[in-house]
């Protein structure tokens, strides 16, 4: 129970289809997340900190932003991605179409696919809430300088993790067409599906924080 305190959907998704490891990792937190940042990051990080009097200090409007026109932005780019994800693969009509023999290919380009909408539309939500952030108060505006630094530090190794995961789904792709011969192709398209929605979830994860901060704020 311990090893799986705290653990992002995508992580429980993909440790389930693994064997379970015989040594877990001693680290904490702070030496793991340390590992993510180089010296130039900690430079960064300490002028930021400089910085942030000053932009805690910067004059803004006096018509507060509006909490629930964030929230609402948010769900409805949830909502397009979830849908995009979630739509079957095959158009209307092409019921018949046997993909048996295309392989794990179709689902390897659908992944990648998904990957990138949730890239370019989270990146602009994301950028659009900080923005919000600033406008309203000196502890937002803290707060949006701070993902704005810590954005282009981490996304770089999430990036790179992400990138792993169309490897995952080929071996799991894999084991169900083996396990499952005669089915596997709905138990596949389920765990590609949650799999994804899993990915959204983590990529939203820092926009839910900014949004909740600004709806206790405002």
């Amino acid at each position: 129970m311990r090893s799986n305190f705290n653990r992002s959907a995508l992580v429980r998704q993909i440790a389930g289809w693994q064997p379970a490891p015989t040594d877990l990792p001693r680290q904490d937190l702070a030496e793991r997340l340390g590992q993510w940042f180089n010296v130039a990051d900690a430079i960064a990080l300490s002028s930021l900190h400089q910085a942030l009097p000053a932009v805690a200090r910067a004059r803004r409007p006096t018509v507060p932003a509006s909490a629930c026109k964030v929230q609402a932005e948010l769900q409805r780019v949830r909502a397009t991605l979830s849908q995009a994800i979630t739509r079957p693969p095959l158009a209307p009509g092409d019921e018949g179409t046997d993909d048996h023999d295309a392989g794990f290919a179709p689902h390897h380009q659908r992944c990648l696919e998904q990957q990138r909408r949730m890239d370019m539309s989270i990146e602009a939500l994301r950028d659009h809430v900080r923005k919000t952030l600033s406008l309203t108060s000196a502890r937002l505006a803290q707060l949006a300088a701070l993902d704005a630094v810590l954005e282009p530090m981490l996304g770089g190794c999430e990036q790179r993790l992400l990138a792993t995961l169309p490897g995952f789904l080929k071996a799991r792709f894999a084991h169900l067409r083996q396990s499952h011969p005669g089915g596997w192709q709905p138990l596949f398209e389920h765990e590609l599906q949650q799999t994804l929605l899993a990915e959204l979830d983590l990529r939203l994860q820092p926009v839910v924080g900014m949004v909740e901060a600004l709806s206790q704020e405002v």
